[in-house]
C-alpha cells in the first residue's frame, strides 16, 4: 500500500494552472523530497493533499483511502509559514493541539514534555510563543506536526531558522520516524539535506513534474561527467573544450564535462599548464546541479 498517492490532479487559479496533471506515488516507510522553484506548485499540492483545497481534476489518496477531512488525521503537517498562537504558552499550545489530534490531556502533557526535554526547550514551557526566538518557535512547531506519531508527515521546509545543532536534530528525528514506519514527505530548497536523506525525489517545475523516481537511481544515470578539480596556479586550462559549465567554489571548481568527453584529456590539460593538482575526482552531479539544470532548461 502507498502512503499517498496522486493521479492526473491540477488545480488552476482563474487562467493560471498551478498543478497539471501531477502523479505521483509515495511508498510507506520512505522519506520523499518533494522540490521544486519558488512557485513550482510544491505548496498547492501540499494543501490538496491536506485537503485544503480541492483538485479539479485527478484523485489523492492517503493510506489507499480518498482524501478526506479523516485522511487529514493521518497526517503531521508542518507548513512553512508558522500558524502558532503567539499568547499561548508553550506546553499549554503542544496540549491542545495534540488533543485536536485525539490524544487525552494526559498522554498529550507526557508527550509534550517529552518533547520539550528533546528540544531543551523545558525551562520556556511556560512562556508564551511570542516570547520565543523564530528558531525556538520552529522547533515548538515541529512538535506540534509529529506529537500524534502520524503515519505520514509533511514537511515544509523544517529547517527554516535553526541552526546547525537544531537542524541535525530534526534530521535525526525525521529517520527515526521513518525507521517507525512512518513516511516523511520533505519539501525544501536544501538540495544537502535532501541527499542525505531521502529514498527518492519528485521535482516540480511549472506545475508538472518533470523528474521523479529513486534518487540513487536518478543520480547513477547521469553518469560520473562532474571533475572536482582542486589546484594552484592559473585557471587557464578551466578553457578546455571538454568542460560545458564550472562551479568555482573556494579551494578549486567543479567543472561539468561535455557528453562523451574524456576526463584524462582535461587532466593532461591542467598539468601540461603547470598548475600544481592536489585533487582531481570524478563525481556524479549533485542534486543541486540536477535540479538547476532540470528548473533552467524546461
Amino acid at each position: 500500500m502507498d502512503a499517498l498517492s496522486l493521479e492526473n490532479v491540477t488545480k488552476t487559479y482563474d487562467s493560471i494552472t498551478a498543478v497539471n496533471a501531477v502523479n505521483l506515488r509515495v511508498r510507506q516507510g520512505a522519506v520523499l523530497g518533494l522540490l521544486g522553484p519558488n512557485g513550482a506548485g510544491k505548496t498547492t499540492t501540499i494543501r490538496m493533499v491536506m485537503n485544503i483545497l480541492v483538485p479539479d481534476e485527478g484523485s489523492i489518496r492517503v493510506l489507499d483511502k480518498p482524501v478526506s477531512d479523516e485522511s487529514r488525521n493521518s497526517i503531521g503537517y508542518l507548513p512553512e509559514e508558522r500558524g502558532l498562537y503567539p499568547r499561548m504558552k508553550v506546553r499549554a499550545l503542544i496540549i491542545f493541539l495534540a488533543a485536536l489530534h485525539g490524544l487525552t490531556e494526559q498522554e498529550a502533557d507526557k508527550r509534550a514534555r517529552e518533547w520539550l526535554a528533546r528540544f531543551d526547550l523545558s525551562d520556556w514551557s511556560e512562556k508564551k510563543i511570542v516570547d520565543l526566538s523564530k528558531g525556538m518557535q520552529q522547533k515548538v512547531q515541529f512538535i506540534t506536526a509529529v506529537i500524534h506519531k502520524p503515519p505520514l508527515v509533511i514537511l515544509d521546509e523544517p529547517f527554516s531558522g535553526l541552526d546547525p545543532v537544531n537542524a541535525a536534530t530534526i534530521k535525526d528525528v525525521m529517520l527515526e520516524m521513518r525507521d517507525q514506519g512512518s513516511t516523511v514527505i520533505l519539501s525544501t530548497h536544501r538540495m544537502e539535506q535532501v541527499e542525505k536523506m531521502c529514498d527518492s525525489i519528485c521535482l516540480i517545475n511549472h506545475g508538472q513534474n518533470v523528474l521523479d523516481g529513486d534518487l540513487r537511481a536518478i543520480k547513477h544515470s547521469y553518469g560520473k561527467n562532474t571533475a572536482h578539480i582542486e589546484f594552484t596556479g592559473s585557471d587557464a586550462f578551466l578553457n578546455h573544450p571538454s568542460i560545458a559549465a564550472i562551479n568555482r567554489f573556494g579551494s578549486g571548481v567543479e567543472a561539468k564535462l561535455k557528453p562523451g568527453a574524456d576526463p584524462q584529456e582535461l587532466l593532461r590539460a591542467a598539468v601540461q599548464s603547470g598548475v600544481e593538482i592536489s585533487r582531481f575526482e570524478l563525481l556524479e552531479p549533485s542534486l543541486n546541479d540536477i535540479f538547476i539544470e532540470k528548473t533552467t532548461h524546461a
